[in-house]
């Protein structure tokens, strides 16, 4: 496992045509990421959504941006306010918006601007089984995906569900961005195994930036 406190630089790991890991990028101002999860908390608090086949998911999501995205009877699909509560989503933090658009720049992908950030809270056995980004409008905008607190295995598979996964361990601080050729690779997370993380305890955060509209 990567040292948390470890003075090592951030790398970049290909996982293949389109699609990168940048390694401890985030690690630096995961805090001040996780103080700001908190806030949109409070405001729109995490909860687990009903699949349209009426199962529920295991990881609890909340949202944040100019788009939301759920999942309810209806199927899946991005608004402008939260189904449950009639609420609009909380306002997108300057900082997340900033850190979307250089991570995407990073891995190849200049001028990305999100307007909708999916945060998921995976607690042990939690898993997120596999699945293609496709709702959002213009699929030449890539995903960016940060991960904070706790180890998970991450599968990056191909363009059919039955395709063979590549399995990645993911840490605190990792930053994965695909696009292109890899934008509608399947991909998903194993079931989380229990742990403790010096800033999210028994939890590992997953911020998941996209261009909705």
């Amino acid at each position: 496992m990567l040292d948390l406190f470890s003075g090592e630089e951030p790398w970049q790991e290909p996982l293949a045509e389109g699609a990168v890991i940048l390694r401890r990028r985030v690690r630096d101002c995961a805090p001040e990421l996780l103080a700001e999860i908190a806030r949109i908390a409070a405001l729109n608090p995490f909860y687990h959504r009903i699949t349209p086949g009426g199962y529920r998911m295991s990881v609890a999501m909340t949202n944040c941006g100019d788009f939301g995205w759920s999942a309810d009877a209806r199927g899946y699909q991005y608004s402008e306010h939260d189904h449950q509560s009639g609420q609009r989503w909380p306002q997108m933090p300057e900082a997340f918006r900033q850190l979307a658009t250089r991570c995407a720049a990073e891995a190849g992908f200049s001028g990305f601007a999100a307007d909708a950030c999916l945060i998921n809270r995976y607690a042990p056995e939690t898993k997120l089984t596999l699945h293609q980004d496709k709702d959002e409008r213009d699929l030449r905008q890539p995903i960016v995906s940060v991960s904070l607190g706790l180890p998970a295995v991450f599968q990056f598979g191909g363009f059919e569900r039955s395709d063979r996964c590549q399995r990645v361990l993911l840490e605190h601080g990792d930053v994965v961005v695909w696009g292109g050729p890899s934008r509608l690779r399947y991909h998903g997370i194993l079931p989380l195994k229990p742990g403790q993380h010096p800033l999210t305890g028994a939890y590992r955060y997953n911020l998941t930036f996209r261009r909705a509209r």
